[in-house]
């Protein structure tokens, strides 16, 4: 970890208004959630993402993955050191995976922020701030209330050419079931419905503790929770990918149809480059079991694209991939160097940005078609979906086949009011390439 003291004058003890904002992924945010709980212990006031400057203290849980998220998390910085320069900030606090990759570079650059701290535990940033701090996994839930992310794991232990979380994050290290399932309840009780496990990599969950089957185990005591409705798993490795997930998810009305699973790529040649320990036959399979033991279900995946070696014909035989699974959903990144990764130091990134980003456009409006024609198919069936918000007369839901912010909504009207975190029936009447429109049958409760 590395951490960095500025001043010593400040009196932290005096500071009450703290404003938390959150770069990056959903398991910044957790972190960030519990920060927040530890500070009201404190008793201060804690918002997240506030967009008005009245705070003592803002702090910065920046991102360090891709080369745009290190652009946006820079320039926030930035931002707020300007607003400090006019006086309408005391005390800036910038952490997390930015500050882990490049801490010298910004202490330099950047001198009106008074902390710096990379990779850090609750209890070290309490201790930087001179505050008590409690061992507990509770935490202020930032979301709608209904629905909240749980971090079962860190780090990662996978080699892939593109990418730099190894470097940041460190090893993989899994953390206990009893542990988990401890949050979960406690998650349970502030209201939680819905919980969203996330990692690194789910597959790797357990196999640092020499338990290749902890997942299932995992996910079999979180559906035992009683107020627990749904539980969605995000970002399975299709290397050492648990199948007996996929049992669970046939039998077990609690755990979402729904596999997040980050292919990358698919012709051999370039996965072997990526360093993706896998290869088509294999990927065709998982995906081919998938379908088979779980009828129904929606496939979530990620593409990369001008990966160096990535030939147009190995690009072709990507389009053709996704052309003949049609996966319900569906991103694209282009290929960037990430400094220290084996890409960046062995592989040579000759592919011209204009190339990479057309094959990226070409892509997209290959998956906008499908998911157009996906939804198209769905108009007169009766979803089951969690409401999460009104916004303009319209209330806003998701089905079991839809995650947080990525994927499809589902509108309705209701002259009733319906409280967030509500389960409903709808009947889907129209559709467009990623939402669909319904009319309200009946409010579960």
């Amino acid at each position: 970890m590395y951490l960095y003291k500025i001043k010593t004058i400040l009196i932290m003890t005096k500071v009450k208004q703290a404003n938390i904002i959150t770069m990056g992924c959903s398991k910044n945010l957790v972190d960030s959630e519990k920060l927040a709980w530890q500070l009201t212990q404190q008793g201060w006031n804690v918002e997240h993402e506030a967009e008005h400057l009245n705070h003592d203290i803002v702090f910065i849980n920046t991102c360090g993955f891709i080369n745009d998220a290190k652009e946006e998390s820079v320039q926030m910085i930035l931002d707020l050191a300007e607003a400090k320069n006019l006086g309408q900030i005391k005390t800036v606090v910038v952490f997390g995976c930015l500050v882990q990759r490049y801490p010298a570079d910004l202490k330099e650059e950047v001198p009106e922020v008074d902390y710096w701290m990379g990779n850090y535990s609750t209890a070290q940033m309490m201790k930087l701030l001179r505050l008590e701090s409690t061992d507990s996994y509770e935490r202020i839930n930032s979301a709608q209330g209904h629905y909240a992310y749980l971090k079962i794991a860190e780090g990662c232990d996978r080699k892939c050419s593109f990418c730099a979380i190894p470097l940041i994050k460190g090893k993989f290290i899994s953390r206990s079931v009893d542990e988990i399932v401890a949050e979960a309840k406690y998650l349970a009780s502030e209201g939680v419905k819905e919980l969203l496990l996330i990692a690194q990599d789910l597959s790797f969950y357990g196999h640092d503790f020499q338990d290749n089957e902890l997942l299932p185990t995992l996910v079999q005591q979180l559906s035992e929770i009683q107020e627990i409705e749904w539980i969605r798993l995000h970002y399975l490795y299709p290397n050492a990918f648990p199948e007996a997930i996929l049992t669970m998810m046939a039998e077990n009305q609690k755990i979402c149809a729904y596999l997040d699973i980050p292919l990358q790529h698919v012709n051999d040649d370039v996965l072997k480059r990526m360093r993706r320990a896998t290869n088509k036959k294999e990927t065709e399979r998982i995906l081919t079991i998938a379908r088979e033991k779980v009828p129904g279900i929606c496939l979530r995946t990620t593409m990369l694209v001008g990966h160096p070696g990535e030939t147009e014909e190995a690009f072709q035989e990507l389009l053709d991939f996704v052309k003949t699974w049609k996966f319900d959903r569906l991103g694209v990144f282009t290929y960037s160097e990430e400094e220290g990764t084996f890409g960046a130091e062995f592989l040579e990134d000759t592919i011209p940005e204009d190339v990479k980003v057309d094959r990226a456009n070409q892509l997209m409006e290959i998956q906008e078609q499908i998911s157009a024609d996906l939804n198209k198919k769905k108009i007169g069936e009766t979803l089951k979906i969690i409401v999460d918000r009104r916004e303009a007369g319209w209330y806003y839901g998701r089905s079991e086949h839809d995650s947080v912010d990525v994927d499809n909504e589902i509108l309705f009207e209701s002259e009733k009011f319906i409280e967030p975190g509500t389960f409903c029936e709808i009947e889907i009447t129209d559709a467009s390439a990623f939402d669909l429109e319904g009319k309200l049958l009946r409010i579960l409760g």
